[in-house]
């Protein structure tokens, strides 16, 4: 039976919450990452549930359950505004184009860079999740399977859950069912679209 998408993202909440999820049961000694891949066009509906409904719930859990939700462009353009590179970036853009913007930016947005970002702004190991979303706004700036990848030491035991516009096949990324493959073995759908 195939689900729609509105009954994969109501099986969101009991799935994460839910004490093999957490514990990271059934994974063959993997680590515990989750994708929740879902169609591009839905990008609104999708945020707006997971931003509307998961992350409020998450916090009225008992026992209180720690949830750190963290939208990757937020995190890119506070990071550049640290910086002082976020305007720089901009009338590049406007003057030079995408691609001499990107090469530009690239030392500064490398995805091990961004993940001890994370690991300096939550104390991961007391984290119940980290959920990570935003993942099409910042193509082309970030890969997300590079960012998975500089995850991995960081994230210890503590579940990771990505939002991905796109489809994932549980072997590789494609961001916006339209781009080349990202290959990448080393996480799991959430939700899979078939029962």
């Amino acid at each position: 039976m195939t689900l729609t998408l509105e009954e994969r993202l109501n099986q969101i909440l009991p799935r994460v919450t839910s004490r093999d999820f957490l514990d990271s049961k059934g994974l063959g000694n993997e680590i515990g990452f989750w994708i929740f891949d879902y169609p591009p066009e839905r990008e609104l509906e999708v945020r707006d549930f997971v931003n509307g409904t998961v992350i409020p719930a998450l916090t009225k859990q008992s026992p209180p359950f720690k949830a750190a939700a963290i939208d990757l462009l937020k995190l890119v353009t506070d990071l550049l505004e640290q910086r002082k590179l976020l305007d720089k970036a901009i009338e590049m853009q406007k003057a030079k184009g995408d691609e001499s913007t990107l090469a530009a930016l690239r030392s500064v947005l490398k995805e091990d860079k961004l993940a001890q970002k994370i690991a300096q702004q939550y104390d991961i190991a007391a984290l119940d999740l980290l959920i990570l979303s935003g993942v099409g706004a910042v193509y082309p700036m970030l890969r997300t399977h590079t960012l998975l990848s500089a995850l991995h030491p960081i994230m210890g035991n503590t579940p990771l859950l990505m939002f991905f516009p796109g489809k994932y096949d549980g072997h590789s990324l494609r961001l916006f069912n339209t781009l080349a493959e990202d290959h990448y073995y080393r996480a799991f759908r959430l939700v899979p679209e078939s029962t």
